[in-house]
C-alpha cells in the first residue's frame, strides 16, 4: 500500500507524499526537514556557494540525473539533490569517487549552508 523511497527519503502512502521529519536540536532547510546535525559528518566541505557539510543521511530530496563534475579533490560522479517542497537545488550526492583517497565520500551528501536555514526543535 504504501513505502518509502529511500532515493528521496520521502514515505509515499496510496500514492501521496509525506515528507518526514527529524528530531534534534537542529534541522536545516527550506522549514522542510533534510537532515539533523547528528548525521553530520564534516563541515569542513566547499559548495558552489561556500561552506557545505557533508552529511550521512538526508530526507525530503529528490535527485537528479547522475553526472561527471571536476571538484577540488578530483573527478566525481554526482547528483544533485532538490527540496521536496520548493524545488531548490540543495547540494548533492556522491555516486562515485575516482581517486581512492576520495571513496569516503560514496553514498553520502552535500547540503550547500548558504542555501539552508537553522530550524530549532521544538
Amino acid at each position: 500500500m504504501g513505502g518509502f523511497s529511500e532515493r528521496s527519503g520521502i514515505v509515499v502512502i496510496m500514492g501521496m507524499k509525506f515528507r518526514q521529519y527529524l528530531a534534534g536540536e537542529r534541522v536545516f532547510g527550506c522549514r522542510t526537514h533534510l537532515a539533523s546535525i547528528h548525521s553530520m559528518i564534516s563541515r569542513a566541505f566547499n559548495g558552489q556557494h561556500g561552506k557545505a557539510y557533508l552529511f550521512d543521511f538526508v530526507v525530503n530530496v529528490n535527485e537528479g540525473e547522475p553526472c561527471d563534475r571536476q571538484m577540488t579533490t578530483g573527478n566525481h560522479t554526482v547528483r544533485d539533490i532538490y527540496c521536496v517542497k520548493c524545488g531548490t537545488t540543495v547540494g548533492w550526492k556522491y555516486d562515485y569517487a575516482y581517486d581512492n583517497s576520495q571513496k569516503y565520500k560514496e553514498g553520502k551528501y552535500i547540503l550547500e549552508r548558504t542555501l539552508l536555514t537553522d530550524v530549532q526543535d521544538i
